[in-house]
C-alpha cells in the first residue's frame, strides 16, 4: 500500500509535513534531513526539485532553489541519492547503512525539468526509489487527466493537486473525484511565505471547503510558521505543510537535527 494512504489510514488529524529544497544547504544532505525528520516525529516530507523559475514560491524558497542549483543539484543527482531512500547504502568501510526510512516522501517540482528528464522515466524512477507522491504546481489538470493519471496508477504515485481560495467548488470536486492521497489546500492566493496569522477571509475559505465533505483528506500549506497558524491549519484540515519556515531553519542552523529542533520549538510558541 502507498505510504501516503497508510499515513492517513492511521492518522487523520494533526499531521505535520515539511518541505525543503534538495541540495540547498549541502549537496548531499537529502537523506540526512529525511532521517532526522522521521526521528523527530515529522509525518510526511516534501522534497523540492530546484528550478530556476519556481513561480509558486516566495523569496525564501526561490533563494533555496538558486542555492541548490549553484551547489550542483539536479533531478538526476537527486534520484541518485534517493536510490538509497528505502534500502540504505554501503559505507566506505564496507558496512551496510540501513536508514529504515518509512515515512511518506513526495517530490515537488515544475514541469520543465520533469519533461526534460522524460515524463514516464520520471514516474518510473520515482517509484523505483520509493517515492510516494508528486506535486507539480504548473501541471494543467486537463493534462493530468489525459496523461499523468494513467502513470499515477501504473507507478503507484499519488499526484497531489493544489486548490486555492479562488478555486471553484466545481473544480474542487473534479480534483477530489480524480485524485488520491490528499488535496494540498493553499491558504492564500499569494506565493509561499511565513505569516503571523490567517485573516477572516482565509478562515471563511477553510470553512467553505470543510462544508463540502470531500472524500480526500486535506493538508493546508503556505504561511504556517508558528503555533497560531499551525493550530488553525490543524483545526481546519488533517494537517499542515511547513515550507518557508523549515527552509529558513535549515539555513540558520548548522545541521538537520538542530534545524528540526528549532522548527518544532517555534511551532510551540
Amino acid at each position: 500500500m502507498n505510504r501516503i494512504t497508510t499515513l492517513f489510514n492511521n492518522k487523520n488529524k494533526n499531521i505535520l509535513s515539511v518541505f525543503f529544497t534538495a541540495g540547498a544547504t549541502k549537496i548531499d544532505d537529502t537523506l540526512e534531513i529525511l532521517e532526522v525528520a522521521q526521528n523527530k516525529g515529522i509525518d510526511l516530507v516534501e522534497i523540492g526539485i530546484p528550478f530556476s523559475d519556481p513561480m509558486a514560491d516566495g523569496p525564501t524558497i526561490q533563494k533555496s532553489s538558486t542555492a541548490a542549483l549553484k551547489n550542483g543539484m539536479s533531478l538526476k543527482t537527486l534520484f541518485s541519492q534517493l536510490e538509497y531512500l528505502r534500502k540504505g547504502n554501503i559505507l566506505e568501510n564496507g558496512e551496510y547503512s540501513g536508514r529504515n526510512l518509512i515515512l511518506p516522501v513526495i517530490l515537488m517540482g515544475y514541469l520543465n525539468p520533469i519533461i526534460q528528464y522524460g515524463i514516464e522515466n520520471f514516474c518510473r524512477k520515482a517509484h523505483e526509489c520509493g517515492i510516494d507522491g508528486v506535486i507539480i504546481p504548473d501541471l494543467p489538470f486537463k493534462e493530468y487527466m489525459t496523461t499523468y493519471k494513467t502513470l499515477s496508477k501504473k507507478y503507484d504515485l499519488k499526484f497531489i493537486m493544489l486548490i486555492t481560495p479562488e478555486t471553484s467548488q466545481e473544480r474542487i470536486r473534479l480534483i477530489d473525484s480524480n485524485t488520491e492521497g490528499f488535496i494540498y489546500m493553499v491558504s492564500t492566493a499569494s506565493t509561499t511565505g511565513a505569516k503571523a496569522e490567517f485573516n477572516q477571509q482565509t478562515n471563511e475559505y477553510f470553512e467553505r471547503v470543510n462544508a463540502m465533505n470531500l472524500k480526500n483528506p486535506r493538508l493546508i500549506g503556505f504561511g504556517i510558521s508558528n503555533k497560531k497558524t499551525l493550530d488553525n491549519a490543524w483545526s481546519n484540515s488533517s494537517g499542515a505543510i511547513i515550507g518557508s519556515k523549515f527552509v529558513t531553519c535549515l539555513n540558520d542552523n548548522s545541521n538537520a537535527q538542530t534545524a528540526v529542533d528549532a522548527l518544532l520549538k517555534d511551532l510551540q510558541r
